[in-house]
């Protein structure tokens, strides 16, 4: 989306929470190109490069983005995997689809958080009979962009069995 100035500028969409929140779902081969995001103890360092890498992938293949979904996977200090949903294969990406049942819940507040949204997530699903085989967050807003809509919404997204 292209603004009237810096100021005022917006990259992301705005984050509709409801039909991602304490939502239990399905995925059979769903869609995504995976990529790698360096990170120092968990800090993304280079985000923004690697997301304007996948938007340029998924632009020059004409497919598209449903939902902006991008799950994190922190596979260490040092690692982030990517994956960007898309609605078709995306040449000269790394194309992997995703299948299961799923368990979704939105939080909103500073990244300082995220261990007790872990721990209140792991709880809800505890309660829903549901153990977490893999876990994916899925920060829907830049920096820049949550501090313009005055959210900052993420959601933990869990493969449950």
């Amino acid at each position: 989306m292209k603004a009237n100035s810096d100021s005022n500028e917006i990259c992301c969409p705005e984050f509709d929470p409801l039909p991602w929140d304490d939502k239990i779902f399905a995925w059979e081969n769903k869609r995504f190109i995976k990529d790698k995001v360096f990170t120092i103890f968990y800090m993304p360092m280079n985000f923004g490069q690697v997301m304007k890498r996948l938007d340029r992938k998924v632009s020059d293949a004409g497919a598209t983005m449903p939902d902006n979904l991008g799950l994190s996977d922190h596979t260490s200090k040092w690692n982030m995997d990517i994956y960007l949903a898309v609605d078709k294969e995306v040449p000269d990406a790394e194309n992997v689809t995703l299948s299961g049942k799923f368990f979704s819940k939105v939080y909103e507040g500073s990244f300082k958080d995220t261990g007790k949204w872990c721990s209140d997530f792991e709880s809800i699903a505890k309660t829903k009979g549901f153990t977490i085989k893999k876990w994916y967050m899925w920060y829907t807003t830049c920096p820049k962009c949550a501090k313009k809509y005055g959210k900052n919404y993420v959601v933990l997204i869990g493969q449950v069995g």
